[in-house]
């Protein structure tokens, strides 16, 4: 996937499809785009295969194509040609070398050079150089085949893209969040713990950790999600910058041991890798549908911040982001992430440490305390609502902690009505006062208008291009993108009131449509998908024409 502008989306409709044989053609085809290219490997076209793949007539002789561009080329051939002259090589080693002809071939149409594919392949099979030789000759010959025949008579440049000076690296959403995280903890001094049971697809979040030893990154890999989230719970007690990770069944397994940590008011991190469900559901594949189970789903009220990154690279600032807000508040928070953004990769600029904001983390010492007095391990700060953050041993400090009802201020376990509706209140305040300390709400597009399209996570590229479309269509759209959930930008409820419809498309059943319904009383279209496959921009382009047209 490559453009001369900035990539927004990972993956949509592709616009060229190579078919090795008709199975391949009758999956694939449905996935390209209108009017795409289509390069066929006659080769592999006979009767037999046919017949196999469901065809009672050939589609390369009837009209069933007839919305494409089809090259026939007979690949199996050409490179078996291509390749003769190399000893030692059975005909299937040398038929696996065919998928890189028909990529000397696509980089002969679209002008790319082929050396960074013959670097990666040196590296690959250092230790096979036989292999290295095939596939680089394949690599040539498909290349040279897209000069010299006059089946492709046309070719593309692609432009380099301009994107600001930096230096550049490719990171997926698990990795980034990673090493956001790693980067508050060394921002603030502290050693990052992380503490999970392998699940897919978060378990690539552990990995990346488990390389980071030399930060002072510690990694636990629990017997199972319950005790991963009581040793974050822990962590956290103790002073360390504390992560549990996961996906939907999992975060369903950590819900009262995080309502413990809602309630003991310690800073740590939950980041949830969403997936297809409900159940064990479809690991590999993607959904927002834990979207109401991270505001809702602990028994009692027992309100987290909760954030979500929009792109892969957004997930390092995402990561670092939810440590600023756990400090600050005293309180857990949730990172829902989801599949999409977890395996995507994308171009990220590495940023400046100088430039990233500091993490500020002060424990009481006890050093203030008069002879005699009593620390109060509950007291409130005045600005955001939180408790002191007392690491145990400190003389002087020692105070009760556990899941009881608690009794302000000192945290001793109480059943007084009255306790327990100001200590409700009291949570549930400090988790509202962090709309002062996040950004506002920003909009791609008027400030007022026909629609504002409305989303969260993963679809962020498909619904940005899609706006885009639409407005060099000449509609009146606009794209307001929420990564900070609960609580919402403090000015969201004004920019919705400046459409006069607002589209909300979203990887579930509208959950976020309902968020927002009962917090501003605002109808709102909902656009839901639960296919365990991302939004395609035309899918968004189509509903804005819906709605507008």
């Amino acid at each position: 996937h490559f453009s001369s502008e900035d990539i927004l989306t990972p993956g949509d409709k592709p616009q060229v499809l190579i078919a090795m044989n008709p199975a391949a053609l009758k999956k694939s085809l449905p996935e390209l785009e209108a009017g795409g290219t289509v390069i066929v490997n006659t080769d592999e076209f006979t009767k037999g295969n046919l017949r196999k793949a469901g065809y009672e007539v050939s589609p390369l002789e009837d009209d069933s194509l007839a919305g494409f561009t089809v090259r026939k080329v007979p690949l199996t051939k050409l490179n078996r040609d291509a390749l003769s002259e190399i000893e030692g090589l059975t005909t299937k080693e040398i038929d696996r070398s065919k998928n890189f002809f028909a990529l000397g071939l696509t980089f002969w149409i679209y002008d790319r050079p082929l050396q960074t594919t013959v670097d990666w392949l040196e590296k690959k099979f250092a230790k096979r150089p036989s292999v290295v030789d095939a596939n680089r000759r394949a690599l040539q010959s498909g290349y040279n085949f897209g000069e010299t025949t006059e089946a492709f008579q046309m070719r593309f440049s692609v432009k380099r893209a301009t994107l600001p000076p930096g230096t550049y690296r490719t990171v997926t959403g698990n990795e980034a969040v990673a090493m956001g995280m790693v980067t508050a903890a060394t921002k603030a001094n502290k050693p990052l713990i992380y503490c999970s049971y392998p699940i897919t697809p978060a378990s690539d979040i552990l990995h990346t950790l488990a390389r980071l030893k030399n930060y002072d990154v510690r990694t636990f890999q629990a017997e199972d999600e319950i005790a991963a989230m009581g040793a974050a719970v822990g962590a956290a007690f103790g002073g360390g910058f504390a992560v549990t990770g996961t996906s939907g069944p999992g975060l369903a397994l950590k819900g009262e041991a995080l309502g413990l940590a809602v309630m003991l008011e310690l800073p740590m991190v939950v980041v949830n890798v969403q997936r297809g469900g409900p159940s064990t559901g479809s690991p590999t594949k993607t959904e927002q549908s834990d979207l109401l189970q991270a505001m809702f789903g602990r028994n009692g009220e027992s309100p987290v911040p909760i954030i979500a990154p929009a792109t892969p690279s957004d997930a390092f600032f995402m990561g670092m982001e939810a440590f600023r807000l756990a400090v600050r508040a005293m309180t857990p928070v949730i990172i829902l992430s989801d599949g999409y953004i977890a395996n995507s990769a994308e171009p990220w600029s590495i940023p400046v440490p100088d430039s990233l904001p500091s993490i500020s983390v002060e424990h009481p010492t006890g050093m203030g305390l008069a002879e005699g007095e009593a620390f109060l391990p509950y007291a409130r700060n005045a600005e955001t609502g939180a408790r002191p953050w007392a690491l145990p041993g400190t003389a002087g400090l020692e105070h009760r902690v556990g899941g009881l009802t608690k009794e302000p201020l000192t945290g001793n376990v109480s059943y007084s009505p009255e306790h327990t509706q100001l200590m409700n209140d009291e949570r549930r305040a400090k988790v509202a006062a962090l709309a002062d300390a996040i950004p506002e709400q920003d909009v791609f597009g008027p400030e007022e208008g026909d629609l504002l399209v409305l989303g969260w996570g993963g679809p962020f590229g498909a619904i940005r291009q899609a706006t885009r479309k639409a407005q060099a269509m000449g509609y009146s759209v606009a794209h307001a993108h929420v990564r900070y959930i609960n609580p919402f930008p403090r000015n969201l409820g004004d920019v919705l009131g400046r459409y006069k419809q607002v589209l909300i498309p979203e990887l579930n059943g509208g959950q976020m449509a309902l968020l927002i319904q009962g917090a501003y009383g605002v109808q709102v279209v909902r656009q839901e998908k639960l296919m365990g496959q991302p939004f395609r921009i035309a899918e968004i382009v189509g509903k804005i024409e819906e709605l507008l047209g």
